[in-house]
């Protein structure tokens, strides 16, 4: 692929996706490399649907093919919560600590045997030409009941990986890579590259 839009203002999201598909994709852009980019409104009820409207705006101001994520932690115990609100859940302009605070005291009474929880991620891929794929990444674990570690962000403190018996938060940045919801999702989609464009 010539060149993909990847729907984001972060530039080391972006570089870090150029690093991912170094090889399938000879130009990667963010929408800051277009001038007048609209800001999506992410009013979807699922990842799914927050992912692909980000993806087809992109793609439809751009005239590019597009890549879009939306991702979050999801408790079962809390009904799923915080889910596509993850980045808010504390309030619009919450920070990390509020939102790890607000999930604790959500927690408080839930029995560890009950804390399952997942990361969850979700790529949107969309043409032009209005071709539309969807990769899902997931990891499992529960949630702890005080914070574990220095690394990571969000909720990597408080998300105690499956099999692993450490949290996100503890694993080097090399190891997180070979297992987090977002790596799964974009191995899926590097294999659907690789074998469909």
């Amino acid at each position: 692929m010539k060149h993909l839009v990847v729907a984001s203002r972060n530039q080391g999201k972006i570089l870090e996706i150029t690093a991912l598909l170094a090889g399938l994709v000879d130009k990667v852009s963010g929408v800051f490399d277009f001038t007048d980019f609209p800001e999506t409104v992410e009013d979807g009820a699922t990842f799914e649907e927050n992912a692909l409207k980000k993806a087809r705006e992109a793609s439809c101001f751009s005239g590019l093919p597009a890549l879009a994520d939306d991702s979050g932690l999801v408790v079962e115990a809390l009904g799923g919560r915080p889910g596509v609100f993850s980045a808010r859940y504390a309030g619009v302009d919450a920070g990390d600590a509020a939102n790890n605070k607000l999930l604790l005291e959500e927690c408080q009474k839930v029995p560890d045997e009950y804390r399952q929880a997942a990361f969850i991620c979700v790529l949107a891929f969309v043409t032009p030409e209005g071709v539309e794929q969807v990769f899902t990444g997931r990891v499992t674990g529960r949630i702890l009941s005080a914070p574990r570690g220095e690394g990571g962000f969000g909720y990597d403190p408080l998300f105690l990986v499956d099999d692993l018996e450490r949290s996100m938060a503890e694993l080097d940045l090399a190891e997180k890579n070979l297992i987090s919801h977002r790596a799964k999702a974009f191995m899926k989609f590097r294999e659907y590259l690789e074998t469909s464009v």
